[in-house]
């Protein structure tokens, strides 16, 4: 009895081991960079978290720095409605169904998160991500795979 006892709670630590990194950090500069150009989702995560950190020091309203993930097709117009949506509104468009999830904008020394369900990802989709910032999204953006 002892022995299979062991053998369960080694297959527990095992399975636990082998259990998908659900989350990403991105680290974001006063330089207008992140070190994170691609952000994988392995697809056995039900939820994924992105921790947005700005590691810079200049207030959000010169430098602030935010993280949206769409499509990659729909990333252009959304940063565009974004822009139109204003500070006020993080320049992301709100309810806009072509967001899949966001960070609001942060500014120098601020963490912020966003948990989003997989399920509005398909693997082998194309995703991408960008800040929102007022002329970052040129330099700003990376791809997100699902799978």
């Amino acid at each position: 009895m002892m022995k299979k006892m062991s053998l369960a709670v080694v297959g527990l630590a095992f399975s636990g081991a082998a259990m998908a990194q659900c989350s990403a950090d991105i680290h974001a500069t006063d330089q207008m960079t992140w070190d994170k150009p691609t952000i994988n989702v392995p697809a056995d995560c039900k939820e994924f978290t992105v921790k947005l950190h700005h590691d810079g020091k200049l207030p959000k309203a010169t430098m602030g720095h935010g993280w949206v993930l769409t499509k990659t097709a729909d990333m252009a117009g959304v940063s565009s409605a974004g822009m139109a949506a204003g500070a006020a509104n993080n320049h992301v468009p709100q309810g806009d169904a072509r967001v899949i999830a966001f960070i609001p904008l942060v500014s120098g020394g601020e963490t912020h998160e966003v948990t989003f369900d997989t399920s509005k990802l398909e693997k082998g989709g194309e995703y991408s991500y960008f800040c929102p910032f007022p002329g970052h999204f040129a330099v700003m953006k990376g791809k997100l795979t699902f799978g």
